[in-house]
């Protein structure tokens, strides 16, 4: 068969692998969807706020055939007065994932590059590749951004810096001091020839304390792109939005690549409502706490190590993480392998509700002790 044309930084690309779906597993091993637990996706447990629930039941009956704001005015004014910024700062996606996509497409081609760190999200460097620029991946220190070797590694032809605060896979957290740091130095080295992409997709997890007002930063480099998302802490997955935050300039050149109606109007309007909600926020974030120290204290129990988290996930390296997937993969128990991000020996195991944690260290517990 004659192979499509199209270039050869586009052939050579991996497609994103993502979690398996629970029907495909049930499908596989002859198991009951009912009974199958997914950790692997870091979604969120609870699913959404009832209150979405509820606002998307009742527009659900009076949607007709048209098209969704493309603007997304309400949503934007919302998200303005939450992060104290002006609405014209705001380009929403559909995901985070969207808006990584969106950088790259502005400020990337062939003769430029990007940097971002060994064991960091996958996006990234699928991203870089999709536009023909040039890969400058950065050793990780600690399963972590080392960010001053990310400055080192800057080149003349660098455009777009990644840094995900909290990391995906790894939860490492940098603190906000040497973020701003890094910022600080990039700008005082190459003005504003290099934009900063700052991905906080899982910001909402954090523990107060290690939390940076990241919409400050914004108005005070005009090279700094901050992402967010509603699929993780605020349950909107299904739905895919999200939002960056960087002023006018990159903001123009982020929606001059941007799809129109890239974000539906029930994800919008979902997005307004679980905003608002910071009950549910709350409850959220306080079942991930103690879910994450369910799974860490396990895994110290049981002689694993694990990269400490600031996420609602945790690496635990587990030896023939190959075989302890397939094993709980049997087991009707769906985790995350990384062995595509350079860590063949783990797994990420997403934090569950307290029953499937449970379960899954118990089934853990199992397949080490055999």
């Amino acid at each position: 068969m004659t192979q499509p044309l199209a270039p050869e930084h586009v052939r050579a690309i991996a497609p994103y692998q993502p979690g398996k779906p629970i029907e495909e597993l049930a499908r596989e091993f002859g198991l009951d969807p009912a009974g199958i637990i997914k950790l692997a996706s870091n979604e969120n447990p609870l699913g959404c706020s009832g209150r979405v629930r509820e606002a998307l039941s009742q527009a659900a009956g009076s949607l007709q055939g048209r098209y969704p704001d493309p603007n997304g005015f309400d949503l934007k004014t919302v998200l303005a007065a939450h992060h104290g910024v002006p609405p014209a700062w705001i380009t929403l996606g559909n995901g985070s994932n969207d808006l990584l996509e969106l950088a790259s497409l502005a400020l990337l081609d062939e003769g430029t590059s990007a940097v971002y760190a060994a064991h960091a999200f996958t996006v990234y460097r699928l991203s870089t590749q999709a536009r023909g620029a040039r890969h400058i991946q950065v050793p990780a220190r600690d399963y972590g951004h080392d960010l001053p070797a990310m400055l080192d590694a800057i080149a003349e032809d660098t455009r777009l810096v990644f840094i995900a605060n909290p990391n995906n896979p790894t939860g490492t957290h940098v603190p906000p001091a040497q973020v701003r740091a890094f910022l600080d130095a990039v700008r005082d080295r190459h003005g504003d020839r290099v934009t900063v992409l700052l991905d906080e997709a899982y910001d909402d997890y954090l523990d107060p304390d290690e939390r940076a007002d990241s919409a400050l930063w914004v108005r005070e480099y005009a090279n700094l792109i901050v992402t967010r998302t509603f699929s993780k802490a605020y349950g909107l997955a299904g739905l895919r939005v999200g939002y960056a935050l960087a002023q006018p300039a990159l903001t123009d050149l982020l929606n001059r690549v941007r799809q129109p109606f890239n974000v539906n109007a029930l994800a919008q309007l979902a997005a307004r409502v679980a905003l608002a909600d910071t009950d549910f926020l709350a409850r959220t974030y306080t079942l991930n706490r103690d879910g994450r120290i369910q799974l860490q204290d396990a895994f110290a129990a049981l002689g694993l190590e694990y990269v400490p988290s600031h996420s609602n996930f945790v690496l635990v390296e587990v030896g023939d993480a190959a075989r302890v997937h397939g094993e709980l993969l049997r087991r009707g128990i769906i985790v995350r392998p990384v062995a595509g991000d350079g860590l063949p020996r783990h797994l990420r195991v997403s934090i569950g509700l307290p029953q499937e944690n449970t379960r899954f260290i118990q089934a853990l517990t199992d397949i080490l002790q055999s």
